[in-house]
């Protein structure tokens, strides 16, 4: 039986208590429990009204936790500039997606389209009657549910969104009994979560109902067990496409050892290598994603349903690869990311947090298919700047630069001594160590 800890102990009724309850609570776990409580009271919004908002947001708030928000400048995109707002703690990424976009801002820019936008809701059920009778009056059921969710709808329609399509699935083979009623959506602006959800549970109420009443049905066939009804965050048919372009020529110069065409070969092996071999292909895709969540985040966007159906769709062929490629013909050298992408400009977060909504007007209130653009040319900016490192100088560089700050803030360096470390580094390997014994010199002299 293990020994019980400070900290082995049930808390009843933790979302009933008060902020302030709650986080004396939490400081008892701490060994200085009032440097606890003004630790993370000084993270609480000096506007009370604002604060209110952030607490809301989630359950059993007791803080905020504070993460970087930059800006990720000269990102061209189909001829338009845009300075885009990011949020991200890691070292280096806003700066590999800054010198990335200049790059690219003078050879043209990304190019991007947008493949589709449909996004996807199931109801799962169980049903054990005759599948030939539901394929005969699929339609009539279409037009059922369709009736069903009038009201839902009305709104969605308005804007020019609304339900696309329905379709049954048949998953027999695999359970027993089991049925998927597949139903396609445009959502417009908005990432049509509550939207979609909605439409689901209206569909399993009426597809009940429809097998009770419909005369096509005999009596062990009119009852439909539903197990759940929700949206999927796999969205393949919600895709966009995002493509750099140039001559080999136009590449001279990236690494003073290799040639505009040298750099591309390699380049192209690189990105050949994650096709084929999956460690690589995880820490590719990252790269694609550090661009893609960080703006998903500045602008109240979920960047995990983001995540999902992205590494869903890198193994859509059975084998987990990379997002990108790259095409060379003659001296021309194109690289391409389709990635899907599901987000909204419009309620949820992206209305309700001041920053979202300041992110968003930063680049002009674009709708969801022109942000769609600018979240994958982020993505593919970091990418391309990692790969670039990756073939050329390494990728320890950049990031070991931004490291030094943070090993120098943890070990409380004064802004001389800062000041002189960055200078020393600048010819010497960065690693904690050797910063810590720079350090310790500098303080004995």
């Amino acid at each position: 039986m293990p020994k019980k800890r400070k900290r082995d102990y049930l808390i009843r009724g933790f979302s009933k208590l008060l902020k302030e309850d709650k986080l004396m609570i939490v400081s008892e776990l701490m060994d200085n429990q009032v440097e606890t409580v003004e630790l993370l009271k000084s993270f609480w919004h000096s506007d009370n009204s604002k604060q209110k908002i952030f607490d809301e947001f989630s359950e059993n708030t007791i803080s905020n936790f504070y993460i970087p928000y930059g800006i990720a400048p000269n990102v061209v995109v189909n001829g338009h500039t845009y300075h885009v707002p990011v949020v991200i703690e890691e070292s280096s990424v806003v700066a590999a997606a800054s010198s990335s976009s200049k790059f690219w801002s003078e050879r043209g820019g990304f190019n991007a389209e947008i493949i589709g936008v449909e996004k996807v809701g199931q109801v799962h059920f169980i049903w054990s009657g005759d599948k030939v009778k539901l394929q005969k009056v699929f339609d009539e059921l279409k037009y059922y549910l369709r009736g069903a969710t009038k009201d839902i709808t009305k709104n969605m329609e308005s804007r020019g969104g609304g339900i696309l399509d329905f379709e049954l699935i048949d998953f027999t083979q695999e359970i027993d009994n089991y049925y998927q009623l597949k139903a396609t959506f445009d959502t417009v602006d908005s990432m049509g979560a509550n939207f979609i959800n909605s439409c689901l549970e209206e569909f399993a109420s009426a597809l009940q109902e429809f097998f009770r009443t419909h005369k096509a049905f005999s009596k062990d066939e009119k009852e439909c067990e539903v197990v759940m009804s929700i949206l999927s965050n796999y969205t393949p048919e919600c895709l966009v496409r995002v493509w750099v372009e140039c001559d080999f020529k136009d590449l001279e110069g990236i690494f003073k050892d290799m040639t505009g065409e040298q750099f591309a070969r390699k380049f192209e092996t690189a990105v050949k290598i994650s096709e084929i071999d999956i460690y690589r292909a995880t820490t590719h895709n990252k790269g694609v994603f550090n661009g893609v969540d960080a703006v998903a985040i500045a602008t109240g966007n979920d960047f995990r349903a983001i995540e999902a159906a992205g590494h869903a769709y890198a193994a859509r062929d059975g084998k987990y690869k990379s997002l990108t490629s790259v095409t060379i013909t003659g001296t021309t050298f194109h690289y391409e990311l389709k990635i899907p992408i599901a987000l909204g400009t419009v309620g949820g977060l992206t209305s309700l947090h001041p920053l979202a909504k300041h992110s968003l007007e930063m680049l002009g209130n674009p709708s969801a298919e022109e942000l769609m653009k600018i979240v994958a040319s982020v993505g593919m900016a970091n990418n391309f700047a990692a790969v670039r490192s990756l073939v050329t100088k390494g990728i320890q560089i950049g990031h070991m630069k931004m490291h030094l700050y943070n090993i120098l803030n943890h070990i409380e360096a004064t802004k001389s001594e800062k000041e002189k470390a960055v200078e020393y580094f600048v010819t010497n390997k960065v690693s904690h160590g050797a910063v810590q014994n720079f350090i310790d010199n500098l303080r004995k002299k």
